[in-house]
């Protein structure tokens, strides 16, 4: 008998349950309260009723846990002096999304080294969460596969779906049943159509495949998520953060009936994935919530020790601790100045 199965499958490695990695690296009581009120906060502040400016900041990717927790440890401090005026979550983003080939995130290559050890790679990021949570930081992710959330999202306080995504169903069939606030990105082409209708799409019920916490194969079915949002992040031709382009996103959401909550991601299109443009870039999008329009309820800043970033792959030892290997991220220092600015203009 031919062979019609499985032809260009070389292995197929089971998981661990999603309900045996969290009960093996289990929150404690006092994480999972945090983790339901900071997302109360971020919907407190989609809905206009928390005035404060909602900022996710943090790198491009985590890579390397000891830069992203010295990180995480910095920005925990700068949250707790402005938290009055700024709320600030932390991109603690684990899965990245290659046009072609490329390192695809910690849970997929923790080790670096293509060796794909996926089981490592959620436990580290478990790991990882916990010790962000237990500094009184929120949490953001982008989840990329829809397996994923079982594994990580009792720890995450926001989450996105990414422009290559935002036009999947199983992505806004996924965003449905997540319990976090969402936000999705539009279309890499820059064109907001997607994004309104996956927002429309993840609000309502839907029923799809997915795994059950004891990592069988089941039907899911949700109520839908009523805290989704659009992220403008500007596409191929060109940035979408001025206020013309955000006029015309808050018309077609209100036309639409959903949200009319905007977040501005101040990199990726919008700064040409320069880093040296960001802070440029997100000055424009804070004069825009300082000249009074409430709508604009927070921004994405790339931002990690160093500047810039670093070519990879390369030998572990040669890389520059605290450097992204992904998207260019503006430096420490830039980032608290930002952060005051912020302050200062609100």
């Amino acid at each position: 008998m031919q062979q019609t199965k499985d032809i260009h499958i070389t292995k197929n490695t089971p998981l661990p349950s999603p309900q045996s990695l969290i009960e093996e690296i289990k929150p404690s009581e006092e994480q999972s309260n945090f983790i339901a009120e900071s997302r109360q906060v971020i919907q407190d502040i989609l809905q206009g009723k928390d005035s404060r400016f909602l900022l996710i900041v943090g790198p491009c990717s985590i890579h390397d846990t000891k830069a992203g927790l010295e990180y995480a440890q910095k920005l925990a401090k700068l949250a707790e002096e402005v938290k009055d005026k700024v709320y600030i979550v932390m991109r603690v983003y684990f899965e990245k999304p290659r046009t072609t080939v490329g390192w695809k995130g910690l849970i997929m290559d923790p080790h670096l080294d293509g060796s794909d050890d996926i089981v490592a790679g959620l436990s580290l990021a478990r790991q990882f969460l916990r010790e962000v949570v237990d500094l009184q930081l929120p949490t953001a992710t982008e989840l990329l596969d829809p397996i994923t959330p079982q594994y990580i999202a009792d720890l995450i306080s926001w989450s996105a779906i990414g422009a290559r995504t935002t036009e999947s169903q199983t992505h806004r069939q996924m965003a449905s049943g997540l319990s976090m606030p969402l936000g999705f990105k539009n279309s890499t082409a820059g064109d907001l159509v997607a994004a309104v209708n996956a927002i429309k799409a993840a609000v309502q019920p839907q029923t799809f495949l997915g795994v059950s916490p004891e990592g069988v194969a089941s039907v899911v079915t949700t109520s839908g998520n009523p805290d989704c949002h659009i992220i403008l992040r500007g596409g191929e031709s060109g940035p979408n953060h001025t206020a013309p382009f955000v006029a015309e996103a808050m018309e077609k959401l209100e036309k639409s009936g959903v949200s009319n909550a905007i977040m501005i991601d101040a990199s990726h299109a919008n700064c040409g994935k320069k880093q040296e443009r960001m802070p440029g870039v997100y000055r424009e999008i804070l004069a825009q919530r300082a000249a009074g329009n409430a709508r604009v309820v927070g921004a994405m800043l790339e931002s990690h020790l160093v500047e810039g970033n670093q070519s990879f792959p390369q030998p572990l030892e040669n890389l520059t601790y605290g450097k992204s290997i992904t998207d260019q991220c503006i430096n420490w220092a830039t980032t608290e100045e930002l952060v005051r600015e912020t302050v200062a203009a609100l």
